[in-house]
């Protein structure tokens, strides 16, 4: 059997790829071969990328959707589904974060984080792996988070919502691995983006971060390029209901 990174006439549709994370993932995807949908919240979010990778020499359209809205997310997968024929890469990585003590955490914001976070990964997922089953082959890879592992504080919502991601990832690769299709997640470190921001400008804090981090350094959403790829690819045919930590060696302190 032979060991292929390559996405070549590979189909991705990436959600939140304005910026960040989503944005270096799906350039990632289009410099291995694959065609990428970008989905963010409002239309004319992803130009950026979509210029990006067609300015590489790659293919690449550009779609809007709220996924705090479950049609919309809905719709989404339906669109997504037309625009090339047919989707072999999800990659849920839309996302938000509130931040507030719990005891004065506001409901609908708790909701919202949900929302966005957990169903529509779900929503999608449930869409998307519908027509991959029927294809009998797909692959499914979910943003998780450090915390995913541990508490945090002042963010409980998106803490729930990222310890439910890793659950639901089991779930599915549970359930969908006899059909040729693997649902896999990763748990970015501790990523420079404006999810981060507020970490980075507070010195005590990163510098506290800093100093559990191998790596000596805070990652760059490029970082998380090569594990996207390879479980992207055909080379992770045998990995299945994976969290795939890419944190400098954060949680081995």
């Amino acid at each position: 059997m032979s060991i292929s990174f390559d996405l070549t006439g590979k189909v991705a549709l990436v959600t939140g790829a304005s910026r960040g994370i989503g944005q270096a993932l799906a350039i990632g995807f289009a410099k291995a071969g694959a065609s990428v949908i970008c989905a963010s919240s409002r239309t004319g979010g992803c130009d950026d990328t979509v210029a990006a990778i067609r300015d590489a020499g790659g293919e690449a359209t550009a779609l809007a959707a709220d996924l705090s809205n479950a049609e919309a997310t809905i719709k989404l997968a339906e669109d997504a589904l037309g625009v090339y024929g047919g989707v072999d890469i999800l990659l849920n990585n839309g996302g938000t974060i509130f931040r507030a003590p719990a005891v004065e955490f506001p409901l609908d914001k708790w909701q919202q984080v949900m929302q966005v976070n957990i169903d529509s990964a779900f929503i999608l997922s449930q869409a998307i792996g519908k027509a991959m089953i029927a294809k009998g082959e797909g692959k499914i890879i979910n943003i998780a988070s450090m915390l995913s592992y541990s508490g945090g504080i002042t963010v409980p919502a998106y803490t729930a919502s990222k310890h439910a991601i890793a659950g639901l990832t089991k779930a599915l690769a549970n359930e969908w691995g006899t059909h040729n299709v693997q649902v896999n997640a990763i748990a970015p470190g501790y990523i420079r983006t404006d999810n981060t921001q507020a970490l980075q400008d507070d010195e005590s804090r990163s510098t506290e971060i800093l100093k559990r981090i191998p790596a000596n350094r805070w990652g760059e959403a490029e970082d998380l390029q090569g594990a996207a790829v390879f479980l992207a690819s055909s080379a992770s045919n045998y990995v299945n209901g994976h969290i795939l930590a890419v944190d400098g060696g954060f949680l081995a302190r």
